[in-house]
C-alpha cells in the first residue's frame, strides 16, 4: 500500500485524496461482503472473522516492522479498542439488517458526535460556524430517520449506536495522535478485539461453509485496508483536503444497495445523507483554516 508514495507516481497534492478514495472503496467492499456473509452467518460471528482475517492481512506489515506493537502501549489502546468493538458489532448488525445508504447516512454523524466529545473530554473550543455545522448535521440525521414517520427497526437503532461508539473511538484516536504510529493504532484494534470477538462468536453458529471463505477473506482484506488507508490519507494531507472525497463512499454504497441488493431510497434519505456529510466536511475545512490562522496569531477561530 506504500506504492502511492513512490516518487512521481502521483503529485503530492493528490496522495491524500487518493488514499481517501482507497479507503472509500475498501469500506464499500467491506459492507457488501458483510451483507453477503450475513445471509448465512449471524453478524456477531462475522465480527470475529473480520478481526481474524484483517489481522492476518496485516501480519506481513507487523513482521516487517519489529517493535511496531509495543506491549507497554497496549493499555493506551484499550479505550479505543473497546469503543471500536461496540461500533463494529453495531455496524455489522445494522449493515445486515437495514438499507445500506440509510446506515451510512447515520454513520456519517460519528464525526459530529466526536466533535462534541472533543469539546467535553479533550477541552477543545467550539464557536459559531462549527456549532452551526453541528446543528445542520444533526438536522440531516433527523431528515434520514424522520422519527414518527419512519419505523425505527433494530437495524436503524444499531446504526445510531454505531455512530455514537465510532465517535468515542475517533476521540480516543485523536488522543493517541502524536504518540503512536497510525499503523500501530490500526493493528492494536484487531489484536485487542480478536479474543473478545471469538468468545462472543461461539454461541452464534458453526464453522463457516466452504462457499463463505472467499467472502470472509475478502472481508478481512477490506477491513485491513479500511483501517490503514484513512491514516495514510490524513498523514499525507489535512482533513479538510481529503474529507470531500468521502462522497465517493456514499455513492458506492448507495449504488451497491440498489444494484446488488435491490434497495430503494427516497430523496429525503439521500438529501439527509448529503447534508450530514457536507457538515462533517465543513467542520474539517474550518479546523484546517483555524490551524492555518493559528500559526501567526496563536488564537484559532474555530
Amino acid at each position: 500500500m506504500d506504492r502511492l508514495r513512490a516518487p512521481g507516481l502521483l503529485p503530492s497534492g493528490l496522495v491524500g485524496p487518493a488514499w481517501m478514495v482507497v479507503a472509500c472503496v475498501a469500506f464499500a467492499g467491506l459492507w457488501v461482503f458483510i451483507r453477503l456473509a450475513s445471509e448465512a452467518m449471524h453478524p456477531f460471528a462475522i465480527v470475529f472473522w473480520r478481526n481474524l482475517m484483517g489481522l492476518l492481512w496485516l501480519l506481513p506489515m507487523l513482521l516487517a516492522t519489529p517493535g511496531l506493537l509495543r506491549p507497554a502501549r497496549a493499555p493506551a489502546h484499550v479505550r479505543r479498542a473497546t469503543s471500536g468493538l461496540v461500533a463494529t458489532y453495531a455496524t455489522f448488525y445494522a449493515v445486515a439488517n437495514a438499507p445500506l445508504a440509510t446506515v451510512l447516512a447515520i454513520n456519517y454523524t460519528a464525526p459530529l458526535f466526536a466533535t462534541v466529545g472533543a469539546v467535553l473530554f479533550l477541552g477543545e473550543r467550539i464557536r459559531l460556524w462549527r456549532s452551526a455545522a453541528l446543528l445542520l448535521g444533526f438536522a440531516g440525521m433527523l431528515l434520514v430517520l424522520r422519527p414518527g414517520a419512519t419505523e425505527m427497526t433494530a437495524g436503524l437503532w444499531a446504526a445510531v449506536v454505531s455512530a455514537l461508539a465510532t465517535a468515542f473511538s475517533l476521540v480516543a484516536i485523536k488522543a493517541l495522535t502524536g504518540t503512536d504510529d497510525p499503523r500501530a493504532v490500526a493493528a492494536w484494534s484487531f489484536v485487542l478485539m480478536l479474543p473478545v470477538s471469538f468468545l462472543v462468536a461461539i454461541p452464534f453458529g458453526p464453522w463457516p461453509e466452504a462457499r463463505l471463505w472467499p467472502i470472509l477473506v475478502s472481508l478481512g482484506a477490506c477491513a485491513a485496508a479500511g483501517q490503514l488507508a484513512p491514516s495514510r490519507a490524513f498523514a499525507a494531507a489535512e482533513a479538510g483536503a481529503v474529507m470531500p472525497f468521502d462522497f465517493v463512499r456514499f455513492g458506492l454504497i448507495t449504488l451497491a444497495g440498489i444494484l446488488l441488493f435491490g434497495e430503494r431510497y427516497d430523496a429525503l434519505t439521500l438529501a439527509g445523507g448529503a447534508i450530514i456529510l457536507g457538515s462533517t466536511v465543513f467542520i474539517a475545512l474550518r479546523e484546517r483554516l483555524a490551524r492555518i490562522s493559528a500559526r501567526p496569531s496563536g488564537s484559532p477561530d474555530t
